[in-house]
């Protein structure tokens, strides 16, 4: 529907601290092992919201904890006025330099 739907842990205050706000957010798939990387920014307003039934069914299954704390899901809408897609081809795999 044209926003952007973002399952965040309560307990960090991001949600609170954004809610209302212009927002900055980026995703990507590097370093999944896929040839075909991709990468998304945008910059939007965001709201906290409720999801409903299959909004949350397309969230899957939550994050048992989060930073050892249980996991407390809060949600934000972010309805995006500035989006980039890039798609970068052939990318090498990523290979660990250092080891411990």
């Amino acid at each position: 529907g044209g926003h952007v739907m973002l399952r965040l842990h309560g307990g960090f205050g991001y949600a609170q601290a954004c809610d209302g706000s212009v927002v900055a957010y980026g995703a990507d798939n590097i370093g999944d092992g896929d040839a075909q990387v991709w990468t998304v920014q945008f910059v939007g307003t965001a709201k906290r919201f409720t999801p409903g039934t299959r909004e949350l069914e397309l969230f899957g299954a939550a994050p048992r904890t989060a930073d050892g704390a249980p996991f407390d899901p809060t949600y934000l809408c972010v309805e995006p006025q500035f989006i980039t897609v890039h798609h970068l081809g052939d990318v090498p795999a990523r290979r660990p330099v250092h080891s411990a």
